[in-house]
């Protein structure tokens, strides 16, 4: 049990900065269970029924970043937002912060802390537990091993290193980190 809010999300001159930042404080301050997002949809004969409805991508990333900053330890400054607040449609907000914050990639796959590891795109909390259970017992030495973790280790790769080396690409070509 707990307490939980719902915002409904674009139905006025808003931005996702806005709704994170009052959903932290409501985390943070109140101790608040959940936030749920709800994309607007105009009704007929409200006096809203000319704004235009908000898309549904946007609902699902407010989702996907709730939950960075919930579950994976986020602090509200990695998140990216462009200049009026709103996270990209394009790129999830895990991908969208790793590309933001360049310096702290790539990842050694072998020795980073679970904190570095949750912040790689394409591994989730389950896929970086495995990880770390399986370092006990051997070296991650390729994405096939990734892959057999459970983690999509094609999305992962762009931001890890196995053994201080960037996997090859499936057309054998090097990966060097760049943005």
């Amino acid at each position: 049990s707990g307490l939980t809010t719902q915002f409904v999300v674009g139905g006025a001159d808003d931005c996702d900065r806005e709704y994170l930042t009052a959903a932290v404080w409501l985390y943070g301050k109140l101790s608040l269970r959940r936030v749920y997002y709800s994309a607007f949809r105009p009704m007929q004969g409200s006096p809203l029924e000319g704004v235009p409805p908000t898309p549904p991508l946007r609902q699902h990333r407010l989702y996907q970043a709730d939950w960075l900053l919930r579950d994976y330890g986020f602090d509200f400054s990695e998140l990216a937002f462009d200049q009026q607040g709103n996270m990209s449609l394009a790129a999830d907000p895990k991908l969208a912060a790793a590309q933001s914050h360049p310096e702290r990639f790539p990842v050694e796959v072998n020795r980073a802390s679970r904190e570095e590891l949750l912040r790689v795109p394409g591994l989730g909390l389950r896929g970086v537990e495995r990880i770390l259970r399986a370092r006990r017992e051997r070296s991650i030495n390729s994405l096939p091993a990734l892959q057999a973790l459970g983690v999509r280790a094609q999305t992962a790769r762009n931001f890890l290193t196995l053994n201080g080396r960037y996997s090859p690409s499936p057309e054998g070509k090097q990966l060097r980190f760049a943005y």
